[in-house]
């Protein structure tokens, strides 16, 4: 079935039920069903959003269009969650249903405040001359799981902004109020994060541009974030129309923050750092973050990016979630590190180690960690999901520091226009790996997390060889596999 000749308006109705098995069948089919990642029953999923701890465990949403994997109708798909590893799915929980939704939910975030949760999404509207029209609403869940009725709480976007005005994060601050960062676009079209208060999560008022040294940093500011860490103030964004710089801004669109001060709610002035991207690999977008109950700053991201196209495509699906990250700040930097829950799905390990070694193990859907004890001189590489002609390699040079990730060989290939590899300096000599490999990806954290690669991999079914390649002696190292049913 050609999905993008059929049609991106429908809606979750008994009229639609019969059409929608026959694409959960065409999911079934797929070689490349997940094991351990959040994946959509059917159709497209992207952005996270909502993600809250609420009623003692953690709510997830996820924009969801069930039809088909195009950017059609939005939806948000509801999955909850004791442990940030086992997601409970409980289906749609709001679809476009009132005038200022009626051409999708799109992304937002949410709050808990006493017995309710609170979400906030962008609705939106196109008029008959193709007008986009941008409502920012909210919608609030009972502890029972039910939805109270929709508000509306900004028509259109403020003077001097286009219709690209979306994505509310709202959070609390110490001082009682509630504050809210929206994504736009200038009318000489470059990005940029408006912030809005309010005092009862119904009537906001705008305090301006939140105010950066990034007065230029493409033609968009998507899905933005606010949050601190340890008297750090991290604003992240998803900017659209970066060029690529070197190893930096490969993908179509990028993912990042800004970190320095806690923002001044008052001024809405942020002094801050370079922008950083927040993962290197292929597919990652549109990240959001919640709090632990125990203080924990948690990130999951969409693992897909958008006007791109998937080997999934033709089996009626696309794109899932990361595995969620603890974000920490360790020695002036923040890193990325697996949460810990995710232990509690480890079996019994496997345990090699090696001098300068070839073959290791195998596997399709698991965790790999190797501690690195002697270092080569010379670049040494990682292979995995190794068959006989294909294999996704991980390179790194000591020499540099230099880690390269290399899908030009990992199976079905997919957007080779933006380049089949990823790259990012390490600060310090590589001393850990730790991998998890699911049936079509893979997420690398390096050196405890201090750099990330996320991406898509589609290989056969049979190739699932794990095997370090090193080419000179020196090289000494401990690896551990845990296989994740």
């Amino acid at each position: 079935m050609n999905w993008l000749l059929t049609n991106k308006n429908k809606r979750l109705t008994p009229e639609n039920s019969k059409e929608l098995e026959y694409i959960k069948k065409q999911v079934a089919d797929s070689p490349w069903r997940q094991v351990f990642h959040i994946q959509p029953e059917s159709g497209l999923l992207n952005d996270p959003n909502g993600f809250a701890f609420f009623n003692g465990e953690y709510h997830l949403f996820y924009q969801w269009y069930p039809f088909g994997p195009v950017h059609g109708l939005k939806h948000w798909y509801h999955l909850t969650s004791e442990n940030l590893v086992d997601w409970k799915s409980h289906g749609a929980a709001l679809a476009p249903d009132i005038y200022e939704d009626r051409h999708g939910v799109y992304s937002g975030s949410g709050l808990a405040v006493k017995e309710k949760l609170y979400l906030f999404y962008t609705g939106n509207t196109k008029l008959d001359n193709g007008e986009r029209v941008p409502f920012q609403c909210s919608c609030a869940m009972r502890t029972d799981g039910t939805f109270e009725e929709k508000k509306v709480l900004m028509e259109g976007a403020p003077e001097g902004y286009t219709p690209h005005f979306r994505d509310p994060k709202v959070w609390q601050a110490e001082d009682g109020m509630y504050y809210a960062v929206i994504g736009g676009q200038r009318v000489d079209l470059t990005g940029a994060i408006l912030l809005y208060v309010s005092a009862d999560l119904e009537t906001w008022e705008c305090k301006g541009e939140v105010q950066t040294s990034l007065p230029s940093f493409g033609y968009m500011w998507e899905c933005p974030d606010y949050f601190e860490i340890q008297g750090n103030g991290i604003l992240m964004f998803s900017p659209q129309g970066i060029e690529a710089e070197g190893d930096s801004f490969q993908n179509i669109y990028q993912s990042g923050y800004i970190m320095g001060e806690p923002l001044d709610l008052a001024s809405g002035r942020l002094e801050h750092g370079a922008f950083r991207e927040w993962d290197h690999g292929f597919d990652f977008y549109a990240p959001q973050t919640t709090e632990s109950p125990y203080g924990r700053r948690i990130l999951i991201g969409w693992m897909g990016l958008p006007d791109q196209s998937y080997p999934t495509d033709r089996f009626g699906w696309a794109h899932c979630l990361t595995l969620p990250r603890e974000i920490v700040f360790e020695n002036g930097e923040l890193r990325q590190q697996p949460v810990k829950e995710l232990k509690n799905k480890r079996n019994e390990a496997e345990h090699q180690t090696w001098n300068n070694a070839d073959e290791l193990m195998d596997g399709q859907a698991y965790e790999l960690d190797i501690r690195f004890d002697s270092l080569p001189d010379t670049p040494f590489s990682l292979h995995v999901r190794e068959g006989r002609q294909e294999r996704t390699t991980l390179h790194y040079d000591p020499r540099d520091r230099k880690l390269v990730l290399d899908r030009s060989d990992s199976g079905e290939p997919l957007n080779e226009e933006y380049g089949t590899t990823r790259a990012a300096l390490l600060s310090y000599p590589l001393a850990t790996l730790r991998i998890f490999v699911d049936v079509s990806s893979i997420e690398i954290f390096a050196n405890d997390g201090e750099c990330v690669f996320t991406s898509r991999i589609f290989p056969k079914e049979d190739s699932n060889g794990i095997r370090m390649q090193a080419d000179a002696g020196g090289l000494v190292f401990h690896a551990e596999k845990w296989e994740y049913k």
